[in-house]
C-alpha cells in the first residue's frame, strides 16, 4: 500500500493503569509513537490521577503526528497514575480538531473520557435521538455519539461500568473503546472482533491496546487479547470481565493481517509477520513467473515479498530506497502531483533492475496511479519486465468499519478487468491474491473480507 493511492485505518488506542503514584503520560506517548501507523492526522492524551480530587482530569490533543502534538513540556503537565491515548486518521466526521480524540465529556455525574478506533454503523440514528434530548455535540465523530450515550446511560446507572455495558448493547459496527473515568478504565471490543485489542502488563501496570507491538514498545508483556464482544474493566481491586456482548458470529478484519498491523504484531494467536510471509508463499505458487528479482513496495509490500521469494527461489532485493524524511505526503490531486511525489518518497536503485525481469509486490491496488509511477520509474533505470504481484484480492466494496475504502467509483478493480489494469498500470503481468488463499495467512480465524466479496457481518 502505497502512501499516496492508500487505504486508511480509522486509528489506534492506547490505555494504562497504574495501581500506584506513577505518572503514566511518558508511556502512553511512547505506546502512541508505536501505533503512529495506525493514524496520522491528530493525537490525544487523557490522564487522572486516582490519589488526587475526583475529576482530575488533564488532556492535551492536536492535529498532527504523535511527535508534533507532544513535546516535553507538554508531556509533564499530564500528571496521573491512569489515561488513555489515541492516534486518527478520519474516516466518519471529518478531519479537524473536534473530532481529535480521546474526547473528554463533562457531565451531570462528572467527567469521562473515550478513545475509539472503528466505525459504529447505527450512530447517525443514536446521534438523533441524543440530539431530541438535548445533547449538543461539538463535532459529528461516532466517538463523540458513544461517549453522549455513555454519559446518558450513566446518569441512570450505579456505575461506569454499567454504563459502558448498556452502550455497548445499543450500538453496531466495528470498534474498539476505550473509557475513563476519574477511578476506572474500560475497554469494550466489537461482537465480531472486527477491530483489534489486547491486555499487557508493565510491572504494576495493565495496558490495553489496539496491538501487541505497543505493549513490546513500552516494555511490557503480553497477556492476551480482548474477547470479541468482552467488556473489561481495570480498577483499584484489578482486571474484572463485566460482561460480554454476545454474537454468533466472528469477523475479524482480514486487511489487519494484509496490512494494517504491524508486522511485529500478534492479533488473536496470529502473527502478522508469518501471516504476510504466507500470502506473499501463496501469490508465488498462484502467480508464477521466470523472473531475476523479487521486491517489494516500501514497507507494505517488503514482507510479502520475501515470502514470494521464498516459495519462488527467485532471489530478493530491495530495489528502493525510501526517503523517510520527506514527512508526511497527502492525496495530490492531479496526476503530475502524484508523480513528484512518488520520486520524492521513493527512488529506484538501478543496480537491482537494470537489464533485470523483476517481480514488484505490493499489498494492493486502490486508484493505480502510484504503482503505475513506480513501474514507469523502474522501467526508466532499465528494467526488462516488471511483473506485478497484489497480496490481496481486488477491492471491490466499501467498508463500513473503520477503514477508509473509496467509494466504488475510485476503485479502479470495479471499473477495469485484470488485464485492463495491468495495460493500464504498464506492467508484463498482474495477479491478485485469490479470497480462498486467505486460510493461507489466518487459518481458521473467521474472517471479514467484505471490502472484497460483498458478505458483510453486520
Amino acid at each position: 500500500m502505497s502512501f499516496i493511492d492508500d487505504v486508511k485505518e480509522e486509528c489506534g488506542v492506547f490505555g494504562i493503569w497504574n495501581a500506584g503514584s506513577f505518572n503514566v503520560s511518558e508511556i502512553i506517548y511512547q505506546g502512541l509513537l508505536a501505533l503512529q501507523h495506525r493514524g496520522q492526522e491528530s493525537a490525544g492524551i487523557v490522564v487522572c490521577d486516582t490519589n488526587g480530587p475526583i475529576g482530575n482530569i488533564c488532556s492535551h490533543k492536536d492535529m498532527g503526528l504523535v511527535s508534533e502534538v507532544f513535546r516535553k513540556e507538554t508531556i509533564e503537565k499530564l500528571r496521573g497514575n491512569i489515561g488513555i491515548g489515541h492516534v486518527r486518521y478520519s474516516t466518519a466526521g471529518g478531519s479537524n480538531i473536534a473530532n481529535a480524540q480521546p474526547i473528554v465529556l463533562n457531565y451531570l455525574k462528572g467527567t469521562l473520557a473515550l478513545a475509539h478506533n472503528g466505525n459504529i454503523s447505527n450512530a447517525e440514528k443514536l446521534r438523533l435521538e441524543l440530539q431530541q434530548e438535548g445533547a449538543i455535540f461539538n463535532g459529528n465523530s461516532d466517538s463523540e455519539t458513544v461517549a453522549y450515550k455513555i454519559a446518558k446511560e450513566r446518569i441512570g446507572c450505579g456505575s461506569i461500568e454499567e454504563a459502558v455495558n448498556k452502550t455497548a448493547h445499543s450500538i453496531k459496527g466495528g470498534y474498539a473503546l476505550l473509557v475513563l473515568s476519574p477511578r476506572k478504565l474500560v475497554a469494550v471490543r466489537d461482537p465480531l472482533g472486527i477491530k483489534p485489542l489486547c491486555l499487557g502488563k508493565l510491572d504494576d501496570s495493565y495496558i490495553v491496546t489496539s496491538e501487541s507491538c505497543a505493549i513490546d514498545a513500552v516494555g511490557g508483556e503480553f497477556i492476551r487479547d480482548i474477547e470479541p464482544g468482552e467488556i473489561l474493566s481495570i480498577t483499584q481491586e484489578g482486571l474484572k470481565t463485566e460482561g460480554h456482548i454476545e454474537s454468533e458470529n466472528r469477523a475479524h478484519c482480514i486487511f489487519e493481517y494484509i496490512y494494517f498491523a504491524r508486522v511485529d504484531s500478534k492479533l488473536d494467536g496470529i502473527n502478522v509477520y508469518d501471516a504476510r510471509i504466507e500470502g506473499g508463499r501463496a501469490l508465488a505458487r498462484r502467480y508464477p513467473v521466470d523472473a531475476d528479482v523479487v521486491t517489494g513496495v516500501p514497507d507494505s509490500g517488503l514482507v510479502a515479498a520475501v515470502g514470494y521469494s521464498k516459495e519462488s527461489g527467485i532471489p530478493f532485493q530491495l530495489a528502493f530506497h525510501k526517503n523517510s524524511y520527506v514527512g508526511r505526503t497527502f492525496i495530490k490531486p492531479t496526476q503530475t502531483e502524484r508523480a513528484n511525489a512518488v520520486r520524492a518518497k521513493l527512488n529506484v536503485l538501478e543496480s537491482v533492475v537494470k537489464d533485470k525481469r523483476v517481480v514488484l509486490i505490493d499489498d494492493s491496488i486502490v486508484r493505480g496511479t502510484t504503482i503505475a509511477n513506480l513501474i514507469h520509474m523502474m522501467r526508466n533505470c532499465g528494467a526488462k519486465e516488471v511483473h506485478v504481484r497484489i497480496s490481496s484480492p481486488p477491492f471491490l466494496y466499501p467498508c463500513y468499519y473503520g477503514t477508509d475504502v473509496p467509494d466504488n467509483s475510485q476503485l479502479i478493480a470495479n471499473n477495469m478487468s485484470v488485464d485492463e489494469i495491468c495495460k493500464m498500470i504498464g506492467a508484463d503481468s498482474l495477479g491478485y491474491m485469490d479470497i480462498s488463499d486467505f486460510p493461507c495467512m489466518t487459518g481458521k480465524l473467521p474472517i471479514c473480507k467484505a471490502c472484497f466479496d460483498n458478505n458483510y457481518p453486520v
